[in-house]
């Protein structure tokens, strides 16, 4: 199918672009690579009247990494996280994640802004920015504010996003050098959208248990979601088979998957639950530790 008829327009400045899309009262879009927004375009699933497309401004292309964690501009593209070495030390749960995105003509033009906007419920992406209590900067109308993760992503492609608004940044937390972590997730083809995911990490006591764990999926909700019931389940344990399967259990037991052509949601539950089981155990080898041998 062909793109409905539309406007365009190319801002120099952020100002710029807050403000074309204000003039337009939620009957425009912001376009920066386009991955997502093209294909809806394509089968006419959004139609508005003016794209604002951001690729003029320069300042939003940068990864800043601070003692106070890892800083992604908007418009840094997946190619540009694989190429930066830094942040397999710096970020490596993110590193990692970004290699499930998509083929790799994909993760030339995909941006980190574009994913967070979209929120698809199985992307990589708002996974890893929830599970890490992710902070996005975000511009409108009414100025910049700061928003958690946690109460961005609402449901199935809708955020907390005003139609006037951009997001700018996103900040992950510092990642002690020493964490535990592990990243998951199960497609019917390499590069397909997950049908399950996790992402996980904690660290460890004087004593060798998890402390501040931390449990996100993707692919088994209408959103990313945290599983506090499972994180509770590994806080304050030791990282024995035993504990695993008592994480799996609560993870198991707190989702609803839904089904569709790909799955039905008994499959995706055990899915789930395989893949939490293989992180767990893989974050479990990361470093040296005393834990009990699993």
């Amino acid at each position: 199918m062909k793109p409905p008829i539309f406007e365009y327009a190319s801002p120099s400045t952020i100002a710029e672009a807050v403000s074309l899309l204000a003039s337009r009262d939620g009957n425009a879009k912001v376009i920066s690579g386009g991955q997502s927004l093209m294909p809806m375009l394509a089968f006419r699933l959004a139609s508005p009247e003016l794209l604002v497309d951001l690729k003029q401004l320069k300042d939003l292309n940068t990864i800043i990494i601070r003692d106070d964690g890892v800083r992604l501009g908007a418009k840094v593209r997946w190619c540009d996280i694989e190429s930066d070495k830094r942040l397999d030390r710096s970020h490596p749960l993110l590193a990692e994640a970004i290699k499930h995105v998509a083929h790799y003509q994909v993760r030339n033009r995909g941006t980190v802004g574009g994913s967070l906007a979209h929120a698809d419920p199985s992307a990589e992406m708002p996974g890893v920015t929830l599970t890490c209590d992710g902070l996005m900067t975000i511009v409108g109308s009414r100025g910049m504010r700061i928003e958690k993760a946690s109460d961005f992503f609402i449901g199935p492609l809708t955020t907390s996003l005003e139609p006037d608004e951009i997001i700018t940044e996103v900040h992950l937390p510092s990642w002690p050098a020493d964490r535990r972590w592990a990243f998951r997730e199960f497609a019917r083809r390499k590069g397909d959208f997950a049908m399950a995911g996790v992402a996980l990490f904690y660290d460890l006591d004087q004593e060798n248990r998890a402390v501040d764990a931390h449990i996100g999926v993707i692919g088994v909700s209408d959103c990313p979601i945290r599983l506090t019931a499972a994180e509770a389940a590994l806080n304050g344990n030791a990282l024995t088979e035993e504990t695993f399967s008592a994480v799996v259990a609560a993870a198991k037991g707190s989702i609803d998957p839904p089904s569709d052509i790909h799955a039905s949601g008994a499959y995706r539950r055990a899915l789930l639950g395989t893949l939490l089981g293989r992180g767990l155990h893989q974050s479990a080898s990361r470093g040296e530790t005393n834990a009990s041998p699993i």
